[in-house]
C-alpha cells in the first residue's frame, strides 16, 4: 500500500517541489494550499491555477484541497480528506508560509506581525493538532512523520526580519517539543531550515532589501549558488521515508552552508 502525506504551501515553491517529490517516491499526496492573497503580505501569493498545475503533473495520486493552514477546522478537513481518499496518513509536511519584513522590528506593524506568526508558527501547530492523533494510531512498524520547514533565519538573525526569524525559531522550539511529546512512539517530528532557494518568497526578499536580482543571495551561501525547490524536496523525502527512524527532534540546515558562520 501506498504511503500517504499531506502538503502544505503546496501550490507552488518548496511545496510544489515536495508533492513532486513524495510522488515519485510512491506516495498518494493531499495538496492543501490557501490559493488566494492575503492582507498585509506585500507579495502575490499562489492561486487555484497554481494548485491545479501541481495536481495535473499526478493524476490520481494527488488531491488539491483548498485550505487555509490557520484554521483548525481546515487542517482536520486536510486529514480527514487523506483517510477517505487515501485510506491512511503517514506523513503531514508544514511548508506554507510568507515572509514580510523591511524594517526594523520596532517599525513593524501589529498587522504585519501578527500575518507572519500565524501562518508560519500557528499554522504548523494547526497541522500538528489534527495529524499526531491520527499518526499515533499507525502501526508502530509504519510510524509517522511531522516535517516543518523553517529557515536559516530560524537559527541566525537576518536585518529587517526579525518579526519572521522570530516565527521560524519558534517552529524549530516547537518542533523540539513535540519530539519530545511524541517520546516512545515510533511517530517523528523534525524542522528543516533552507537557505536562499530560487521561489517566489526570495523574489519577495530581494523586494524588501532592495536588491536587482535573487541571484544576489547567493553570495551569503559557501555553495555559491541559489538553492533550488528540488533539492529542498529531495531532503524533505528522505526525512518522510521509514529510513529516517532514527531521526527526531532536529533542525537539519539545508542551506548551502549559510549557517555555517
Amino acid at each position: 500500500m501506498s504511503r500517504v502525506a499531506i502538503v502544505t504551501g503546496a501550490a507552488r515553491g518548496i511545496g510544489a517541489a515536495t508533492v513532486d517529490a513524495l510522488v515519485n517516491d510512491g506516495y498518494q499526496v493531499v495538496a492543501v494550499d490557501r490559493c488566494r492573497d492575503m492582507p498585509n503580505v506585500p507579495y502575490a501569493l499562489a492561486t487555484p491555477a497554481d494548485l491545479d498545475a501541481v495536481v495535473a503533473r499526478h493524476g490520481d495520486s494527488v488531491l488539491g484541497l483548498v485550505g487555509d493552514v490557520r484554521s483548525a477546522s481546515d487542517m482536520a478537513l486536510a486529514v480527514e480528506t487523506a483517510i477517505r481518499h487515501f485510506g491512511r496518513l503517514d506523513v503531514v509536511v508544514a511548508a506554507a508560509g510568507i515572509i514580510v519584513g523591511g524594517d526594523a522590528l520596532w517599525n513593524t506593524s501589529d498587522a504585519a506581525w501578527d500575518a507572519v506568526w500565524s501562518v508560519n508558527v500557528l499554522g504548523v501547530r494547526r497541522l500538528i493538532d489534527a495529524a499526531a492523533p491520527v499518526l499515533l494510531q499507525n502501526d508502530p512498524s509504519t510510524g509517522g512523520r511531522i516535517i516543518a520547514i523553517a529557515s536559516a533565519a530560524g537559527t541566525k538573525g537576518h536585518d529587517k526580519l526579525a518579526a519572521y526569524g522570530a516565527a521560524k525559531h519558534a517552529v524549530v522550539g516547537m518542533i523540539r517539543g513535540v519530539a519530545m511529546d511524541l517520546q516512545g512512539s515510533s511517530v517523528t517530528a523534525n524542522a528543516l531550515s533552507p537557505g536562499s532557494t530560487r521561489t517566489a518568497m526570495l523574489e519577495a526578499s530581494a523586494t524588501i532589501y532592495g536588491l536587482e536580482s535573487v541571484e544576489e543571495f547567493a553570495v551569503h551561501q559557501p555553495v555559491s549558488r541559489l538553492l533550488e525547490p528540488r533539492e529542498i524536496a529531495a531532503a524533505i523525502t528522505w526525512i518522510a521515508s521509514p529510513q529516517s527512524s532514527a531521526l527526531t527532534g532536529a533542525n537539519i540546515a539545508v542551506d548551502g552552508g549559510m549557517t555555517i558562520t
